[in-house]
């Protein structure tokens, strides 16, 4: 079977830590154990966040200021590298040493007239208060809105149209390997007047990009693995139901918070509809069980009703 799991970012870090390697490198060792079993048994394609990352080398990059900021696509590469080093390790560390282990740096094309690039709405970087926020702003040009109680850097996040490295994904697929790709949604690339490839200052949704490539390299199953046990209706009141099963057409009927849920049910719906295969959301250390049809939420369009749990 044909597997691709997006690690949501609590994966590599969580809310509010603090943005050391060491952190990143225990919460990559958490992923890796629940991850290897299905790398022992199926073709896996690992994909990922890289939000927080993302931020910290752009603070980096400001703090040296004898030459000009790299740009986000460049830091995009960067992090891929950096977190597909921590993931191979740590994956390796628990499989035999035969079965080898592949990162791609993916590059994807976004439209030059996407409207994203008109409404920034993607979250990258640290929280900061909001003074901080807006003094940030201010001194880098850059676009924050409040997240929770604190507030983020934004930038604009444009749909994926191609992902470059589709065929080389599928060639070590084919041969055996455990691909990391697609990482922080991949490097956003487009073409301009002249015909040719450059980069984008952009963030691609990691789900969406995630999905597009479950679809383009015909996966079996593709899972959002997040810190949320399921989708959950009515959530936090004393009547949340977990939705176990649906087909995307059903999960049309309700409405999921766009800063949380919502990206990863539309991804979802997407690759089901795309391919007529099932896909799932769950917790990380759920992904063997929810692949079971025992936790999670699976959106399957053979799905022949809508089943909900108690909450």
């Amino acid at each position: 079977m044909r597997v691709v799991v997006a690690l949501g970012g609590n994966a590599l870090l969580r809310r509010g830590q603090a943005l050391t390697a060491e952190n990143q490198r225990e919460n990559v060792r958490t992923a890796a154990e629940a991850l290897a079993p299905l790398a022992a048994d199926n073709e896996l394609v690992v994909t990922h966040g890289n939000g927080p990352q993302v931020g910290l080398l752009a603070l980096q990059e400001a703090a040296y200021t004898e030459v000009d900021e790299y740009p986000l696509d460049v830091l995009v590469g960067e992090t891929m590298g950096m977190i597909g080093y921590m993931i191979e390790q740590e994956m390796g560390n628990l499989l035999p040493f035969e079965k080898p282990l592949a990162t791609v740096l993916t590059m994807v094309e976004v439209d030059p007239d996407d409207p994203a690039f008109q409404d920034p709405t993607k979250f990258i970087g640290p929280v900061y208060s909001e003074a901080e926020a807006k003094a940030n702003a201010a001194e880098k040009g850059w676009s924050i809105k409040p997240d929770g109680d604190k507030w983020r850097r934004v930038v604009p996040s444009p749909q994926p149209k191609r992902i470059f490295e589709v065929r080389p994904i599928r060639w070590m697929l084919d041969n055996g390997a455990v691909v990391i790709a697609a990482g922080g949604g991949g490097i956003p690339t487009m073409y301009d007047k002249d015909g040719k490839l450059t980069g984008v200052e952009c963030v691609i949704d990691k789900d969406f990009c995630s999905s597009l490539l479950a679809t383009e390299i015909e996966a079996d199953v593709f899972v959002v693995a997040t810190d949320a046990e399921a989708v959950f209706l009515d959530w936090g009141t004393p009547q949340q139901t977990a939705i176990r099963r649906a087909t995307p057409d059903m999960m049309d009927d309700f409405d999921f918070p766009a800063g949380s849920m919502g990206p990863k049910v539309k991804a979802a719906q997407d690759f089901a509809r795309a391919s007529g295969k099932p896909a799932v959301i769950c917790a990380l250390k759920d992904v063997s069980a929810a692949l079971r049809g025992e936790t999670g939420t699976t959106v399957d369009p053979a799905a022949t009703e809508l089943v909900k749990v108690p909450g």
